[in-house]
């Protein structure tokens, strides 16, 4: 029992991916349950617009529950309640004042749900002690996009991004590894065919199934949960090409470094946990520490998030999207580029893989 004992310990140290997951996935879980698993939102971004913006900046300002809470980026007397509509469709704030002479109006981003949901009750709390005021201007409060501030209209649009990541990090790892252990790949390589005509051969039909998942979830979703989807499909179509071509990318990066198809299941894993946890999809980033929401930022599911529901629920239109597509499409372009590189060196016939130097081996010593 001893000498097993041994051995198994000496196998587990050479596997240093085995031994890094058992490392790195409980420090990992650690610092993500610890820092970001909180719901709560505790500063929004306000625009304050209207006849009566200066009254509204002073009773924030004399006021420090809210003045510890609201960001105020911007104040306008001079717009309207259509502007401030339009400040929330592109995201730039999560909430809108609009402060007229004889009413003043709240409006709130109901797609940026836990924001939404904190923010309607501090505005709540400071209505009713508004109400005991005779002088005070009465106030409305509405929820725009989500006025029931349901969760699977703002789920649905992240779970499209989640299922695609699932198929381009896991699926398409194991089926290219699986090629490599059985040596197609090297015969690939033989062949009179370009390297990266064989790879985008390879990718395409991963590209068409996640594609297609990702319309399937989409009119399912929509159908199933009566999620609205106000913005225009080409604006989102062109987000979940580029989303597409990223988490592929991260696929074939995995495959490159892997030998085995355990080896591709243990790093997909580690790149798939962040993304779940740390793109805003459970936890929102606004409510995570500093370090952590850093993390997110770093991660396409991020990005097709702010996409998928700006696009869907906001209807958000192209030039407001800039930011995510813009970091997106950098990130594809970083991600698939590097994949291809490894893999066009991994099959290239003057550098064989560790699994064709083995079989030469043996095919010389059966010789």
């Amino acid at each position: 029992m001893r000498a097993v004992f041994v051995k198994e310990f000496q196998e587990l140290r050479r596997d240093r991916r085995t031994l890094g997951m058992l490392v790195v996935m409980p420090l990992l879980l650690l610092v993500i349950f610890g820092y970001a698993a909180n719901f709560t939102v505790d500063e929004f971004k306000v625009a304050i617009v209207g006849a009566q913006t200066d009254q509204v900046e002073t009773l924030i300002d004399d006021n420090d529950d809210l003045s510890d809470t609201l960001d105020v980026i911007s104040a306008e007397p001079d717009a309207t309640k259509d502007d401030a509509e339009e400040l929330l469709v592109e995201d730039r704030a999560d909430v809108a004042i609009v402060a007229d002479s004889d009413a003043m109006t709240v409006l709130i981003d109901g797609s940026n749900l836990f924001a939404a949901q904190s923010a309607l009750v501090l505005f709540t709390q400071a209505e009713q002690q508004m109400a005991q005021n005779p002088q005070a201007p009465p106030v409305e409060i509405d929820v725009l996009f989500n006025p029931d501030l349901k969760t699977s209209w703002v789920m649905i649009p992240a779970i499209i991004g989640l299922i695609v990541t699932f198929i381009g990090t896991i699926i398409t790892s194991i089926g290219l590894v699986r090629e490599r252990e059985s040596g197609t790949l090297e015969q690939l390589a033989v062949m009179p065919l370009r390297s990266t005509g064989v790879i985008l051969g390879k990718i395409m039909p991963y590209f068409l199934l996640a594609a297609f998942d990702l319309v399937l979830i989409a009119v399912l979703g929509i159908w199933l949960f009566d999620v609205p989807f106000v913005g225009n499909v080409w604006v989102f179509a062109l987000g979940a090409a580029i989303f597409l071509f990223a988490v592929l990318g991260i696929g074939l990066l995995i495959s490159s470094v892997s030998q085995t198809s355990g080896q591709a299941i243990q790093l997909a894993m580690m790149t798939l946990l962040p993304q779940i946890l740390l793109s805003g999809m459970i936890f929102p980033l606004d409510a995570m520490a500093a370090g952590v929401r850093w993390i997110g930022y770093l991660l396409p599911l991020t990005y097709f998030t702010m996409i998928s529901q700006g696009v869907m629920l906001r209807g958000a239109p192209l030039d407001s999207l800039w930011l995510p597509l813009t970091v997106l499409t950098v990130m594809a372009i970083v991600i698939f580029g590097l994949a291809v590189f490894r893999l066009h060196a991994s099959i290239s016939p003057a550098k064989p893989s560790r699994v064709a130097r083995r079989h030469a081996r043996r095919a010389s010593k059966d010789a």
